[in-house]
């Protein structure tokens, strides 16, 4: 009996780049857990975080970034201290990516089968013949027609919604425990989208995985995830299931978000964008990230960064204005 109870924990990670400018602190002290067969959603807008968090998982950083604090627990074991030769056997057997672009990730110059081949000979100790056999198995698994033709063929010869899948099948070819979802479905149109989204669901209850998906739509995360944060200058603003985040945000990024998307209850309303423009991580305030952009900004979100309190069971935020709430309830 294995005595981890999460398949990854990350606690209080941060990643930093430098830049000529200065240091760039992506990710400031996110933490967050994975159960097996889990889906945890991060979300957030371009800038907040929320990919470098997952490369940081992965280490796949440019050069000039790295980790420079916190742990990333894998089954109990900090991998953040693992060097590139054990990365190496992490990334695909362990932990696999589907980046946002299909056709900047696949190679344009070798064919579909020899890309999906290379995968399985890198992670296992299969031989030439039987990593060809499972290319065509995983093309088949992920719903490509024609699979025997597919890897005779170049990216270029495949629809967006076809090259989607090819990567999803390259991801899920060693049959990892972890699978992140970068973007997976933001060049697609609705409905190959919701059938990529779909088969994601089908093969994560089919394999077993934990899933992290990163992205900007808050309707895709809505949908399939179990866990879901809300990321803004790096930092977690509120974390909680779906229900709490729809239906009860607790920080004014998020009740931001909700306002500037369309839905069935609003469609003769104007939608309410978030003002101002996104942080400058170059020139952090020293409070609350996102207090230059909101309307409900007190002096104290100026100056000093707001711990997450806990709202219910699962629901936690990080906003002075919850804390205000709280003080007023108890001197009541």
């Amino acid at each position: 009996m294995s005595d981890y109870k999460y398949i990854l924990d990350v606690q209080d990670l941060h990643t930093t780049f430098k830049t000529d400018n200065g240091e760039v602190h992506a990710v400031n002290g996110v933490s967050f857990c994975l159960e097996p067969g889990q889906t945890l959603g991060i979300v957030g807008e371009s800038g907040s975080g929320k990919s470098v968090t997952a490369y940081s998982v992965m280490q796949i950083l440019a050069d000039n970034g790295g980790i420079t604090g916190g742990k990333v627990l894998y089954k109990g074991e900090d991998i953040a201290k693992w060097n590139s030769k054990q990365m190496a056997g992490f990334r695909g057997k362990c932990c696999s990516i589907i980046f946002q672009d299909p056709m900047t990730s696949l190679n344009p110059v070798f064919s579909i089968g020899y890309q999906l081949e290379e995968a399985v000979l890198l992670h296992t100790d299969r031989t030439r013949s039987e990593a060809k056999q499972r290319a065509v198995e995983m093309l088949t698994l992920v719903g490509v027609n024609e699979p025997e033709k597919r890897v005779k063929q170049y990216p270029h010869e495949l629809s967006g919604g076809m090259r989607q899948r090819v990567m999803i099948a390259m991801a899920l070819a060693c049959e990892p425990d972890i699978l992140i979802a970068d973007e997976p479905t933001t060049a697609l149109d609705v409905t190959i989208q919701a059938q990529i989204l779909e088969l994601m669901q089908s093969l994560q209850k089919k394999l077993g995985m934990a899933i992290i998906m990163v992205t900007h739509d808050l309707g895709v995360i809505a949908q399939m995830c179990d866990e879901i944060i809300v990321m803004y200058g790096g930092r977690v603003c509120e974390r909680g299931t779906a229900d709490d985040i729809f239906y009860a945000p607790a920080h004014e990024y998020t009740k931001g978000l909700l306002r500037s998307i369309p839905t069935l209850s609003n469609t003769d309303e104007r939608l309410v964008p978030i003002g101002g423009t996104p942080i400058n991580l170059l020139n952090m305030p020293k409070g609350c990230a996102f207090c230059p952009r909101c309307d409900q900004a007190m002096k104290i979100c100026l100056n000093q960064v707001p711990e997450e309190i806990r709202l219910d069971d699962h629901h936690l935020a990080a906003c002075w204005m919850n804390i205000k709430e709280l003080y007023k309830e108890e001197n009541a």
